[in-house]
């Protein structure tokens, strides 16, 4: 065999395996029992003590991350996945923590403010090429329906970052790091001054409306 036969064949098998390698990286990583995970919030999030405290209700929880595969945690080392959408999450996290304190509503008719959550954000957030750390963020429309006013409240949640270079402990770790971070952005929530001061301003709304004048 010559040279010029022999790089020839060189450079075809070189061009097949980077074809063959790039083809496979390009293909979507598919949910499985094993790469899947099941977030929780754990404990309910204790919330603030209110003067005189509201009942809640959660009208609806919206994904606003933009993200085409939002139960997609982790794209490489085979993928991981979440169990149910994030916004189910969500919604299950704050709904146990309101119920917990005596703060959740039995429906939205008996409410003395209706939320509206809007989320950005959830899973994770990568900080270098080995590491990774937890990140939800979400925003809440507080509204009062008696007044019709609406205040916005922000909240968000991180997760100290962990190295996953050993593959049996990424999975844990992923799950580990979004249920931190799910706690913290409830907690920033339920006990932030934003929505001790929209509780306040909507509720004092309410109060300063004219009462209704009685038929003669």
């Amino acid at each position: 065999m010559t040279s010029a036969v022999r790089f020839t064949v060189s450079l075809f098998l070189a061009t097949f395996f980077l074809l063959l390698r790039a083809s496979a990286a390009g293909q979507d990583p598919k949910p499985k029992p094993e790469n899947t995970i099941s977030v929780h919030l754990g404990e309910p999030v204790p919330a603030q003590k209110f003067a005189n405290p509201p009942k809640f209700w959660i009208s609806d929880v919206i994904d606003r991350s933009g993200n085409p595969q939002p139960m997609l945690v982790l794209k490489e080392r085979g993928g991981i996945f979440l169990d149910r959408q994030p916004t189910v999450i969500v919604r299950e996290a704050l709904e146990e923590s309101l119920r917990a304190a005596n703060l959740l509503a039995m429906d939205a008719n008996s409410a003395d403010l209706v939320l509206k959550i809007y989320l950005f954000q959830f899973g994770l957030a990568q900080g270098s090429q080995l590491d990774f750390f937890g990140k939800v963020e979400f925003t809440a429309m507080v509204k009062n329906l008696k007044s019709g006013e609406s205040l916005e409240v922000k909240a968000a949640g991180t997760s100290i970052a962990k190295v996953a270079v050993r593959k049996k402990n990424i999975q844990k770790n992923v799950q580990d790091d979004v249920e931190e971070s799910l706690r913290d952005a409830v907690r920033n929530f339920l006990r932030g001054q934003q929505l001790k001061d929209a509780v306040g301003a909507l509720r004092k709304s309410t109060d300063a409306a004219p009462a209704p004048t009685p038929n003669p």
